[in-house]
């Protein structure tokens, strides 16, 4: 397998965390892309020109970190990262969702943070952020389960996507149930091995 991938972008790091859970990290062949200039062999893949994508052992390409986590959690035909039914399946997926949201208000007030300041991208970073704070003052009141699935990857990797690109939140000062949660996530292989960098 092949994995369109940049070693900053918490969709990848999604992915392969879920890979190393997995234990089958070694199988995907990781090829270092920059998405914001489409370069050809991206496109050619996914017409998105976004990571992560992955090229499947029998050539299809797979985009959108939950269809490439869950194709990866089903390879061996006993899903393990998505509950197969029931309270669980739907407490994992919810959790997915919540995390997935943190990201993606996250990568977009980074992305809008970059352009001239006016007064509606300024709104929309505001509506984005408070988004933010509303879902994390929900995990702090309500803990999330600590089961390596999906759900708890995905916001172990939310959170560290906060701590690599909005470090002066200071998160953990006003969630310290939270914090303490993401500590002993962060201990696992899963999300010690990919941590987030430039570059």
């Amino acid at each position: 397998m092949k994995l369109f991938y940049s070693p900053a972008s918490p969709y990848v790091r999604k992915v392969m965390a879920c890979a190393i859970a997995l234990e089958i990290d070694r199988q995907i062949e990781t090829v270092s892309t920059n998405p914001h200039t489409s370069p050809p062999e991206l496109l050619a893949a996914n017409p998105l020109s976004k990571v992560p994508c992955l090229i499947t052992a029998d050539g299809v390409a797979l985009f959108d970190s939950p269809v490439i986590c869950e194709y990866l959690d089903g390879l061996d035909g006993a899903p393990v990262l998505f509950p197969p039914a029931g309270r669980a399946r739907w407490r994992a997926l919810k959790q997915q969702a919540m995390g997935d949201g943190i990201l993606d208000a996250a990568v977009g007030c980074r992305m809008e943070s970059r352009k001239p300041k006016e007064e509606a991208r300024d709104a929309f970073m505001a509506r984005q952020m408070a988004a933010i704070a509303r879902t994390l003052a929900q995990f702090e009141k309500e803990v999330p389960h600590r089961t390596l699935d999906i759900g708890s990857i995905s916001l172990a990797c939310a959170l560290g996507y906060l701590d690599f690109r909005f470090a002066e939140m200071n998160w953990r000062a006003t969630h310290p149930n939270l914090a303490a949660w993401f500590a002993v996530m962060s201990e696992t292989p899963a999300i010690a091995r990919t941590v987030p960098h430039d570059g």
